[in-house]
């Protein structure tokens, strides 16, 4: 009797909760059609903004995050975890430095003749990974595997230290010096002397490209880059990354990757570190205060952030170079994107989704079966290798800017 008493009364709030669930997931899916896709908001000089519209639609077509994951922080954990690891065949070459040190490039791709009949002339497409990464991180082998696809050889720049190899000198890296990326591509050119080099530059990677960009002007050795979530304020970046949340999700790991790589050389790293001092380092900032601003000879944090900020160097870049942003990168905050400064910029164009995280730009039901990164760089290497005549009145852009979004 009173098992059957209860039966209704458990149906009645089975219903009910039923009932709410159907509600919650109505409101999300209301709340997801309503706000989340978006133009992404497309900054540049007008010449090089119809050039990115015609030859690259992506850049003006509605990005749509993946429905269930589409805040910025989840964007970005959910990328590294759901991203399947491609199987691309690299042969590794070694490159000395002037100042004793080595270089690890990642060599992909050989010439079928299919698409370029003079393998002189075969476009190169040059990875530059993120801060601790290689050529092993899941996004840039899913842009290795696009650049073979199309038809590109594709060589990855590791940093010093970010393949576990050892270390001949306590060098490893810093956003602001860009010897080493001239290294590489002073030794790419002398080899392919003939073939368009396009540098694709990921988080610190992409910070690296511009500076580059910034530093030679049109002497950059490029015919374009394309940079995805590069940071441009090394202040606001820290800033951000250093919120509690950030820190447990972000900071402490990637610092805790960057202590690895000086404890794996401690004997070269003594020299001139107090490495034990170095290891006590729980944030980014605390790191460089502690190993960088000393190693590559700043006299503090401050003056490191200030040379390694891209963001007051925009008017210096002379290269076209098409820049992704998400607005809710938790590692670059969009008040610190130099939109105006892109506006007037016939060379730079900055790119700015409304989500997608660091990194991530999840999108479809299914996200480990799209990748917008992969899309966005298939399209412009694309327009940059066809069209390459198209980018060389840029520079005579109208000083009054344009954007879309």
């Amino acid at each position: 009797m009173l098992s059957s008493s209860l039966s209704p009364q458990n149906g009645t709030w089975t219903e009910l909760l039923f009932q709410l669930l159907i509600l919650g997931l109505a409101l999300y899916l209301g709340y997801y059609w309503a706000r989340v896709p978006q133009r992404p908001q497309l900054v540049t000089g007008s010449r090089f903004l119809a050039f990115l519209e015609q030859h690259c639609p992506i850049t003006v077509e509605t990005f749509y995050p993946t429905l269930w994951c589409f805040e910025g922080r989840l964007q970005t954990i959910f990328r590294a975890l759901l991203q399947p690891r491609l199987l691309v065949p690299y042969w590794s070459e070694v490159l000395q430095t002037p100042d004793g040190g080595q270089l690890l490039l990642d060599w992909a791709g050989q010439y079928d003749g299919s698409q370029y009949p003079d393998p002189a002339t075969q476009p190169i497409v040059l990875l530059l990974p993120g801060i601790i990464g290689s050529s092993q991180e899941t996004c840039v082998l899913h842009l290795v595997d696009q650049a073979l696809r199309d038809g590109y050889r594709a060589v990855v720049f590791n940093k010093r230290g970010c393949r576990g190899e050892e270390l001949p000198t306590h060098r490893t890296f810093c956003a602001s010096n860009t010897e080493d990326l001239e290294t590489v591509m002073n030794h790419i050119k002398h080899r392919y002397s003939q073939a368009p080099l396009l540098a694709v530059g990921i988080s610190l990677g992409g910070v690296l490209v511009l500076n580059h960009l910034a530093r030679m002007g049109p002497a950059a050795g490029l015919v374009a880059a394309l940079t995805i979530s590069a940071c441009w304020d090394s202040f606001e970046t820290t800033s951000s990354l250093e919120t509690p949340l950030n820190t447990l999700l972000f900071n402490q790991r990637l610092t805790a990757g960057l202590c690895q790589i000086v404890d794996r050389n401690r004997k070269v790293m003594e020299k001139v570190v107090d490495v034990d001092f170095v290891m006590q380092a729980r944030t980014i900032r605390q790191f460089d205060e502690r190993y960088t601003a000393v190693a590559f000879g700043y006299k503090d944090c401050v003056a490191y952030y200030q040379a390694a900020s891209p963001g007051t160097k925009v008017g210096a870049i002379q290269i076209p170079v098409l820049c992704l942003n998400a607005a809710d990168d938790p590692f670059s905050p969009v008040h610190a994107l130099p939109l105006q400064a892109a506006k007037q910029s016939p060379h730079v164009a900055l790119l700015v989704t409304a989500q997608g995280g660091h990194i991530g730009f999840l999108e479809g039901l299914l996200p480990w079966k799209h990748c917008y990164m992969s899309r966005l760089f298939h399209q412009y290497a694309k327009a940059i290798f066809q069209h390459p005549t198209e980018l060389l009145g840029l520079g005579a852009s109208s000083p009054s800017g344009g954007g879309k979004s």
